[in-house]
């Protein structure tokens, strides 16, 4: 978990993200937009290791990175599309920090909390923090409740709910 830190990276010209790992703070999460860009890789080993030495979260970039063994190694958790041999060069020609981007299809911007693991990403708007930590609390609550009565012998759809639905769909195609 940390707080979102954005950049805007459309290119080959690598100097924006540069400048972002310059400007982070412990516990940020740096969200990349590579506008589309699914050549080149955004970042790699010396970038990852500079992003541990900051003490940054954790890293989306919306396209590829490259160094995937030194990425695994410095331990920062890295989300991307895939790895690419071709890197960036700094051009300091292109690009935007701490602005309003997509990510995925999603809307990030900065301040936004960002949760993560590895199934998946979720960011969130500072204002909903609250209520949405409350709603998966209980989610969590009433899942224990699920697996306690399937370790007591009920059956899946029983205990969620489900058979009824089951039931329909199964008379209704006979």
């Amino acid at each position: 978990m940390g707080t979102a830190i954005t950049v805007r990276m459309p290119g080959a010209d690598g100097g924006i993200l540069h400048h972002a790992m310059g400007c982070a703070r412990p516990g940020d999460f740096l969200i990349v937009d590579r506008c589309g860009e699914r050549v080149t890789a955004a970042m790699g080993g010396a970038m990852a290791f500079a992003a541990k030495q900051a003490g940054i979260a954790g890293i989306v970039i919306d396209g590829f990175v490259t160094d995937l063994g030194e990425l695994r190694a410095y331990g920062v958790p890295v989300w991307s599309w895939g790895a690419s041999a071709i890197t960036t060069r700094v051009k300091g020609e292109e690009g935007e920090f701490c602005t309003t981007i997509q990510c995925g299809g999603v809307v990030v911007n900065p301040g936004d909390a960002v949760v993560a693991d590895e199934n998946g990403i979720v960011v969130i708007s500072p204002g909903q923090v609250l209520t949405l930590a409350r709603r998966a609390i209980e989610f969590q609550e009433r899942e224990k409740t699920t697996l306690a009565r399937l370790a007591n012998g009920e059956k899946f759809p029983d205990v969620v709910g489900s058979r009824a639905i089951i039931d329909a769909a199964i008379h209704g195609r006979s």
